[in-house]
């Protein structure tokens, strides 16, 4: 029963923060940030969502690798 609530936990809170984050793409914010974590949160859960982090992890590595000149 506790995993059941865990698991409905994480999804509301996850589908939250991902609102949010969208919503702060185009209100001030850090959208991006946002975006980001209720995404990690809901990659538990979803193969759809890890894959989204696993996307946005290397667009990062890429930025990363280009800003120290690699």
């Amino acid at each position: 029963m506790l995993r059941h609530t865990m698991r409905a936990g994480r999804i509301v809170v996850g589908l939250l923060l991902v609102l949010c984050g969208v919503a702060m793409l185009v209100l001030p914010g850090p959208g991006i940030l946002v975006l980001g974590a209720g995404l990690a949160l809901l990659s538990a859960d979803f193969v759809w969502a890890r894959r989204a982090v696993d996307g946005m992890r290397q667009l990062v590595e890429r930025a990363m690798g280009r800003r120290h000149g690699r």
